[in-house]
């Protein structure tokens, strides 16, 4: 009885302590009870707020493909490639000859702001040996002639390749000729000397073409008019009687000229040209005796090429 009555007294007797260790405990936990509970509440909207985006971004999601979060970086190899060339970048293809052509310097002697100058010289000449010329209609016993032509030109370069100029010039043509028609149906026989003399002036409009890349050789075409007055006396003699005839006339022509220039030296060029197309239109008025009068008027169009009667001519650029 006394060890029980003991026990109980030692129960009572750390019963206050063992409340006072209790309570702090439960106090705490009640403490921590809301601080869980508002962690609880603040946790929520925080997942609450993904989840309505969540609803708001699958809302298109029908329409549009979701984007995946970029990776992390990973090491990139740069590597160098050939630039590649587009369309536009290509150089344009060549559909004619003027494409072809190559640029003008500005120091070259045909560029724009330059002059030339030259002169030009030509003789045709004819005559026949002892023995008579036997031609078709009959023979041609003796004979001597020639035609003799001299020019000047010159021009200024409007723009590159491209020349404005003048020509103007005096022509002389003199023959003397022995000859036979038709011995056999009419035996025509006469003797006839011919002189004339013309002067013309031609204005010009002069093209170049670069189309080698050098400066020494170029192609030209020259297109000009010219106006041109001649004058001359014939005299025919058969043995019995003499004939004069005067003519007097003006001419109108046209025509392309197409040639070569070669740079012989640094401002000297050698051309030569030959007519490719040539439209005339002439009026002369015969004499014959000063007794009788004629007009003749004619139109020649000549398609021709004639390649023995070249011209030559010595150009200087400044």
């Amino acid at each position: 009885m006394r060890k029980a009555a003991f026990v109980i007294s030692l129960f009572f007797a750390f019963l206050p302590a063992l409340a006072q260790d209790i309570v702090p405990d439960s106090a705490q936990a009640e403490t921590n009870v809301p601080a869980v509970e508002n962690a609880v509440t603040e946790a929520e909207p925080a997942e609450s707020a993904p989840v309505q985006e969540s609803q708001v971004a699958e809302a298109p999601a029908a329409e549009t493909p979701a984007v995946e979060p970029p990776a992390a970086p990973a090491a990139v190899k740069v590597t160098e490639t050939a630039p590649v060339v587009t369309d536009s970048a290509k150089p344009a293809k060549k559909s004619s000859i003027l494409d072809a052509l190559f640029p003008i310097e500005p120091d070259e002697s045909i560029s724009k702001g330059h002059f030339y100058a030259g002169t030009t010289l030509s003789l045709i000449q004819a005559n026949t040996e002892d023995d008579a010329l036997n031609i078709l209609i009959g023979d041609v016993y003796e004979a001597y002639g020639y035609t003799f032509t001299v020019e000047a030109f010159g021009g200024y370069f409007i723009r590159d390749a491209m020349a404005l100029g003048v020509r103007a010039g005096y022509s002389r043509t003199w023959f003397d000729i022995d000859f036979s028609l038709m011995e056999d149906l009419m035996d025509v026989k006469e003797r006839r000397k011919y002189v004339s003399n013309g002067f013309f002036v031609q204005p010009l409009l002069k093209n170049y073409l670069k189309v080698l890349d050098s400066r020494i050789f170029y192609l030209f075409n020259e297109t000009s008019v010219s106006v041109e007055y001649s004058y001359g006396i014939s005299q025919t003699d058969d043995g019995e009687d003499m004939k004069k005839t005067r003519n007097r006339g003006w001419s109108i022509k046209a025509g392309l000229n197409p040639g070569i220039c070669v740079m012989v030296l640094d401002r000297f060029a050698f051309e030569t040209s030959v007519g490719l197309l040539g439209l005339s239109s002439s009026i002369i008025d015969v004499e014959e005796n000063d007794e009788t009068s004629s007009r003749f008027v004619y139109n020649i169009v000549n398609f021709t090429i004639n390649l023995l009667a070249l011209d030559f001519s010595l150009v200087m650029f400044f």
